[in-house]
């Protein structure tokens, strides 16, 4: 999971357009979401490195948004196992 906090709006969403089509090999990006004034975003990409996602991610979006990088578990997620 990528949490970024926006510094320039339409380079990051232009970056992430862009870097849509080159995911690492293996690599399933799941969700693209942004906070209503735009200045915050969520994406989940699924792939077995987080390394790797970190590394693609900031190639492609470093310089439009600062990025924290976390594993995700949905199975622990609450509400959404059924």
């Amino acid at each position: 999971m990528a949490i970024s906090t926006i510094t320039d709006e339409k380079r990051f969403w232009d970056a992430l357009k862009k870097a849509h089509g080159r995911l690492p090999k293996g690599a399933k990006w799941t969700l693209a979401v942004a906070s209503t004034d735009g200045t915050r975003a969520v994406n989940i990409i699924v792939h077995d490195s987080i390394d790797a996602v970190r590394t693609f991610f900031d190639d492609y979006a470093g310089s439009a948004a600062r990025t924290e990088y976390l594993q995700a578990d949905a199975a622990n997620a609450v509400g959404l196992a059924r």
